[in-house]
Parts: structure tokens; C-alpha cells; sequence
């Protein structure tokens, strides 16, 4: 199974897995993977980093890691999932919650 598209499912709803996943440097991993992989995975990188930014601190490591550069480049150039996560990523949670968007794929 492709470990980009099960840390997708594991870090949509779950804020410790979100936690476990940076804790284990899983957002270098994702920020390259979303930068140089094929279209599929990175798109599947770009949800799962949706998905981490859902916390704060996943938010700062995002951004410490160069995510942010990438996420725009995604959001810009990509095919359509991608732009989607790449743009959900960069939203402020909040945002994403009370507009009652599923920030979940």
C-alpha cells in the first residue's frame, strides 16, 4: 500500500496521530514527496499535510520544512486534488471549520 495515501487516513480526524506523524519527521517526508514525487503521491502528500496542519504546531513544521513554498507551487500547477489540498493546507483551521467545509478526503 502506498504510506502516503494510509498516513492520509490516519492523520484526517486523529490530532495525536497528526502529532506522531510530525514527531517521527513524517513532514520532511511529506513536504519532499509533494515537491518530487509522481502526481499521485503528491497529491496524497498534499492531503496528508492538510490534514497535519490541522494542528498548530504540525503548521510551523510545515512551514520550518519549506511546505509552504511547495504547497503554493501545488496549489498553482497542480492537477485538481492537488490544488484542493494544497490550498486546504494553507488555510487557517478555523476557517475551514466554521465555513463547515469537509476538510477531510
Amino acid at each position: 500500500a502506498d504510506v502516503a495515501a494510509t498516513l492520509l487516513f490516519l492523520a484526517r480526524d486523529d490530532d495525536e496521530s497528526r502529532v506522531a506523524i510530525a514527531a517521527a519527521g513524517g513532514v520532511e517526508v511529506l513536504v519532499a514527496l509533494a515537491r518530487d514525487g509522481n502526481e499521485a503521491q503528491k497529491e496524497d502528500a498534499a492531503g496528508v499535510l492538510r490534514n497535519l496542519a490541522m494542528n498548530d504546531d504540525n503548521r510551523v513544521a510545515i512551514a520550518a520544512a519549506g511546505g509552504i513554498e511547495v504547497l503554493v507551487s501545488l496549489a498553482r500547477d497542480g492537477n485538481e486534488g492537488q490544488k484542493e489540498f494544497a490550498a486546504a493546507a494553507q488555510e487557517p483551521r478555523y476557517e475551514r471549520r466554521q465555513q463547515g467545509g469537509d476538510c477531510y478526503k
